[in-house]
């Protein structure tokens, strides 16, 4: 399989991401427990030996940061889509 520089999409970069989103218009002091316990819960250390086991990398991000990675890749993916027609059928 081609990497995307010789795909002709040079320092382009695909990345999954895991995340917990709740519905909009919870409470924002419910999003700070969320967030705190799954902070918590990323750092432990079985936790990230499961997700390195799984080839990932454990990182952690506060509600605003991870809602700036959604916008990132959403633009970054609807551009992509653009460019190259693609169309759901």
């Amino acid at each position: 399989m081609p990497t995307f520089d010789e795909s002709g999409l040079p320092g382009f970069e695909a990345v999954l991401h895991y995340g917990l989103l709740a519905p909009h218009g919870t409470p924002p002091e419910i999003i700070d427990i969320l967030s705190a316990e799954l902070r918590k819960l990323g750092n432990d250390l079985e936790v990230q030996k499961r997700i390195r086991l799984e080839g990932g990398d454990p990182l952690s991000s506060t509600p605003a940061e991870y809602a700036d990675d959604i916008d990132r890749e959403e633009k970054k993916w609807s551009k992509l889509v653009h460019q190259l027609g693609l169309k759901v059928e």
